[in-house]
């Protein structure tokens, strides 16, 4: 079965979307957020953990596979979903931010990349056509065609090449792609120039992708330039086509995404965190590992209705963390991918209730207040 989206509902007053996104392996509700499983794991979680918290879709990464343990050893065992015992649905990322994030260790031209492995300082070269070959490998759902992501800041005249450069990189990728299940999404490059934005987003439309994903944001510009960049790029996007907002996982940031008409979301903000000892709550981060906690019996958030906070107190994960025990980790983990997952159902239920305005007017200021300046 080929990858669609369906759109169910749209708010009135704002973009939000509800629709359901097919795919080979399931179906799930959209708006939602996507964990990060790199290298074909969710950090510290395992997939029948994700399935109880009602995960349909994670996202791996082609760099990291290709670099270890390598795609033929998936392969063979059938991909990536056999592979990593996995019934629900995979994305896999191209690893063009990955590979450009390299700075000095990588080159490019219009070929492709050639780059310094960060594992063994091997030297790899991946073109349109080869990353195209090894996500139809994977097997994955959803694969995503090798752009180029400039940094930030970054002059105009590179980010335009830059913009070029993944158009024909994205018709190449194309012409590539092997496997009809597989659906291959394309990826809107333009920095913060609005005009960039634009070009790039009808370049890829017209090459009428059954996805467009928006990247090149959240790679260190202020929150509120990613926003306004945004609103230059999604009215450009196909309201039938599925759209994926790449590297952001703060609640604000999703909300205000979410407002503007994107549908799926990644990042490894919460799993990332939860490894530091912070957990998302309804008031805000919790910073489990200070001394406060060590006698507070309480669950990490009232309100939450996870395995954690059914279970376990504050001052007992507390203790697991700060004694560098595993379990610590995991629950943590645990905690906040289940948080955001009981948020975009909120989220769901709202534009279902044609309540969405409402909701966001309330939360947004709140949710601002909380998590300013945080990454996203």
């Amino acid at each position: 079965m080929p990858v669609k989206y369906k759109l169910l509902k749209s708010c009135p007053q704002t973009g939000a979307r509800l629709g359901i996104l097919k795919m080979p392996h399931g179906e799930i509700e959209t708006p939602a957020f996507m964990p990060v499983g790199t290298l074909g794991t969710v950090k510290a979680l395992t997939v029948e953990e994700l399935t109880e918290m009602e995960t349909g879709l994670i996202l791996a990464n082609c760099y990291h596979l290709y670099l270890r343990p390598g795609v033929e050893i998936i392969a063979r065992h059938g991909g990536l979903h056999r592979f990593i015992n996995w019934s629900g649905s995979i994305l896999t990322d191209s690893g063009g931010f990955q590979i450009f994030s390299l700075g000095g260790m990588r080159k490019v031209d219009d070929s492709g990349v050639t780059f310094t492995s960060h594992i063994d300082g091997s030297t790899h070269f991946l073109s349109p056509e080869r990353v195209t070959r090894l996500q139809n490998m994977l097997g994955a759902d959803i694969a995503m065609v090798l752009d180029q992501c400039p940094p930030y800041p970054a002059p105009y005249q590179d980010v335009e090449e830059a913009v070029r450069r993944t158009t024909e990189w994205a018709k190449r990728c194309q012409r590539a792609h092997r496997r009809e299940e597989q659906a291959l999404f394309a990826i809107v490059q333009g920095g913060v120039f609005p005009d960039l934005r634009k070009r790039s987003a009808e370049e890829l439309v017209e090459l009428d992708f059954p996805g467009y994903a928006v990247g090149g944001l959240s790679v260190g510009e202020p929150k509120e330039l990613m926003y306004e960049s945004l609103s230059h790029t999604v009215p450009a996007l196909p309201a039938a086509k599925v759209r994926y907002l790449m590297g952001v996982g703060s609640p604000d940031a999703l909300l205000e995404g979410i407002r503007q008409g994107i549908d799926i979301f990644d990042c490894v903000l919460p799993t990332r965190i939860a490894r530091n000892g912070r957990v998302m709550t309804g008031n805000g981060y919790l910073p489990i590992r200070n001394a406060i906690y060590s006698t507070d019996l309480s669950p990490l958030d009232e309100a939450c209705g996870c395995t954690v906070c059914r279970n376990y107190s504050r001052a007992y994960i507390r203790h697991l963390i700060n004694a560098g025990e595993i379990l610590g980790l995991r629950l943590t983990t645990y905690h906040n991918l289940y948080f955001l997952a009981r948020f975009m159902k909120d989220i769901r239920e709202a534009i279902a209730r044609d309540q969405f305005d409402q909701y966001y007017r309330e939360m947004s200021p709140h949710l601002k207040t909380l998590y300013e300046g945080d990454v996203v």
